[in-house]
């Protein structure tokens, strides 16, 4: 039997409320009945009521989990940990850790809204993380798999809306050197005499591997004879910051990247430096699992040394502003302002995919669109 009737508040205005009987449950006997109250309108009381029924004919008698997100997302972490390794689930859980969790770790599932989720998002867009889509993403696989498991009912994070940045476009599509740009980069870096940091950008540069494959890299991975490189695996970071060595990306990015004479010239003057400065310290170079780039204990260097190498000229010199991956980007730039095919950079690159190539690579650089004008009338000749 259901009731809708209005009642007063304690601040004098008028609401309404519903008692609805939902039938016995079948494993507990028990009979089960629910008041909800505080709607405006009792068109509002009657909608609420009917989609209360509609769930309980379709759920039965589950009852949503009233642990809070942390504990659903600690459940979900366990099973996650077996499917991706070791530094992907190590990142992940620092995201949740700093990000997410302070923001809707305590709130009971029974209780999670779209708005919470969504102020979060906003909060982060707002504050320029960069990553507020993938916090999203990671919330909404949680919830997706509380889903699967029959924890919940419904996923709140399925009617978030996204902000756009669109400064950040701007920012990406910016992140790499035109020719110019490339040389005035490598006359600054020279200045600072840092030949290890010199030899590492110019593979970067001139090859488009990735940071994490470049710092994973041994000296019997070079085949001098050949100019090739073979990328076989890649740095990455465990639990508490432990440097791990990992199978790449994708299976694509298993591969052999062509070099040219002169990166490989240089190669060779790097690798006589290198053997004089770790012998220096204790060192002996000679050996298989010797690395191309190393610590001052022979040992892979971190992640952020890369970056900090390339701060230090950005800022001394005051060049453009750019990340360490935008080396990889440059590369496919020029390559393809160059000549080469997309197909050719693609392989160079690792993509498994022919459409990331095209999508993240192929925007017509200033040269090209200048190039464009005067090709058409040399062409159309009158």
């Amino acid at each position: 039997m259901t009731e809708i009737k209005m009642y007063e508040k304690k601040d004098g205005t008028t609401a309404y409320m519903f008692s609805v009987y939902l039938g016995t449950d079948e494993l507990t006997g028990k009979v089960k009945t629910t008041t909800r109250r505080g709607f405006q309108t009792q068109k509002e009381a009657r909608l609420a009521m009917s989609k209360l029924l509609l769930d309980t004919d379709k759920h039965g008698f589950q009852k949503l989990d009233n642990k809070p997100f942390k504990a659903i997302y600690e459940q979900w972490y366990d099973q996650y940990k077996s499917t991706v390794k070791e530094s992907t689930y190590t990142k992940t859980d620092e995201h949740f850790t700093l990000h997410i969790l302070p923001e809707i770790g305590s709130i009971p599932m029974n209780k999670l809204k779209t708005i919470h989720i969504q102020t979060a998002v906003n909060k982060w867009f707002k504050a320029g993380l960069t990553r507020y889509k993938r916090f999203y993403n990671y919330i909404n696989r949680v919830l997706i798999w509380a889903y699967k498991m029959q924890i919940i009912n419904d996923n709140p994070a399925s009617r978030v809306i996204l902000p756009v940045n669109t400064s950040q476009f701007k920012t990406m599509k910016d992140n790499y050197y035109d020719l110019k740009e490339l040389k005035h980069f490598f006359d600054c870096l020279n200045d600072l005499d840092n030949p290890q940091a010199y030899m590492y950008f110019r593979l970067l540069a001139f090859t488009g591997m990735r940071k994490g494959e470049s710092l994973a890299l041994l000296w019997t991975d070079i085949d001098f004879n050949n100019n090739q490189i073979s990328i076989t695996k890649t740095e990455s970071q465990g639990a508490h910051g432990r440097l791990l060595v990992n199978t790449p990306k994708t299976d694509a990015s298993v591969r052999v990247v062509n070099v040219d004479n002169k990166t490989m010239s240089m190669l060779k003057g790097w690798r006589k430096t290198q053997r004089n400065e770790l012998l220096m310290l204790g060192f002996n170079t000679i050996n298989k699992d010797q690395l191309v780039f190393s610590n001052n204990r022979n040992t892979m260097l971190v992640p952020t040394k890369p970056r900090i190498w390339l701060q230090r000229v950005v800022q001394r010199f005051d060049l453009k502003n750019v990340t360490v991956h935008a080396f990889r980007r440059t590369f496919a730039t020029l390559a393809i302002e160059s000549g080469a095919t997309l197909k050719e950079v693609q392989a160079q690159l690792g993509h498994s995919s022919y459409k990331t190539t095209a999508d993240v690579y192929t925007e017509v650089t200033k040269k090209q669109r200048k190039d464009t004008a005067q090709k058409y009338a040399n062409y159309v000749n009158f």
